[in-house]
């Protein structure tokens, strides 16, 4: 999968630089923008996101909506998109593993007609591990819970990203999957038989909407959860921890600026995140009779990771802050 939503846009040749009507006759090309959700058909959850912030980017580089871009939004999977759109460019707002899914070539120069912000990192994958053992010095089973089989190639990245520190502290992780949300009940009783004691939530959108099922049966079970986002967290997680996604979305922005003023999606390095959020659930932390060390988490692991993420961007061949 490419990510939680992807952006098509696409410049010349009649794709996207048709002008609309009288209006753009008189002010110049209009641009049309496709926005392609990852929640199938369902494309008015849009506004529950950071797509809010993702359009206050482009209005601040002078695209404004009905002046010279107009949106047009479709519920469909971006992988999908990619299959027949292949000169169209394709901006990702909050990809998961690009290169991994075959997406990309690389992160430094991508090449054909896909860029944007992938905000997975193998160290981000670590860190979530670390803080878990850190809140629960015992830990040694955890569970990863996903929907539905991953494809290979991606699937091997994210767990080589979890197993290697998850090896390094003593804990074994094992991985689970349901198709169906009858099925999360007992995949719940498995994670007890199995003695697992914590449980990790990947970047998947099909879990996102049954997240209120998935944490009542986490606190429920007593199993701590570490999640990539902070919604998670308002859903009753322990703790959630990633990119920024406003500033990811905001920076996602700035892609579609450069490919309508000309630039090719392929020599655009593919961005990471450089603000990193860590969101903690202080009632279920109660529940767990957990004591969080807040200062300390975010001076080993926050303000850490934004120390390094500029360097990062410079070995990938991104200039940091663009």
């Amino acid at each position: 999968m490419i990510d939680r939503r992807t952006f098509p846009a696409g410049t010349g040749a009649g794709l996207l630089a048709a002008p609309l009507a009288v209006e753009a006759q008189q002010a110049g090309k209009v641009y049309r923008i496709g926005h392609i959700t990852s929640l199938i058909d369902r494309p008015e959850r849009m506004e529950e996101g950071a797509w809010p912030v993702f359009i206050q980017g482009l209005n601040s580089l002078g695209w404004i909506e009905g002046k010279n871009i107009v949106v047009c939004v479709a519920g469909a999977r971006a992988q999908t998109i990619r299959k027949v759109a292949r000169t169209i460019p394709i901006v990702t707002l909050n990809a998961g593993e690009l290169v991994a899914s075959g997406i990309v070539q690389n992160l430094a120069r991508p090449v054909g007609n896909i860029t944007g912000m992938q905000d997975y990192s193998p160290e981000k994958m670590g860190k979530r591990v670390q803080m878990l053992k850190e809140l629960v010095p015992t830990l040694s089973r955890v569970a990863v819970l996903r929907r539905g089989p991953w494809r290979p190639g991606v699937l091997a990245a994210y767990r080589q990203a979890t197993d290697d520190p998850a090896q390094k502290l003593g804990i074994r992780v094992r991985y689970v999957w349901f198709q169906s949300p009858e099925a999360i009940p007992d995949v719940f009783a498995e994670m007890v038989k199995e003695r697992d004691r914590a449980l990790l939530i990947w970047n998947e959108p099909e879990l996102n909407l049954l997240g209120v099922q998935i944490l009542d049966l986490a606190v429920n079970d007593r199993l701590p959860t570490m999640a990539n986002s902070n919604r998670w967290s308002k859903f009753g997680a322990l703790m959630a921890y990633g990119g920024k996604r406003d500033d990811i979305f905001r920076q996602a922005a700035t892609y579609v600026d450069r490919i309508l003023k000309g630039a090719k999606p392929g020599d655009l390095p593919i961005g990471q995140p450089t603000t990193f959020e860590l969101v903690f659930n202080m009632k279920t932390a109660k529940a767990f009779g957990l004591t969080i060390p807040l200062k300390t988490f975010y001076l080993d692991h926050v303000a850490d990771e934004a120390r390094e993420a500029p360097f990062r961007q410079r070995l990938a061949g991104r200039p940091p802050g663009r």
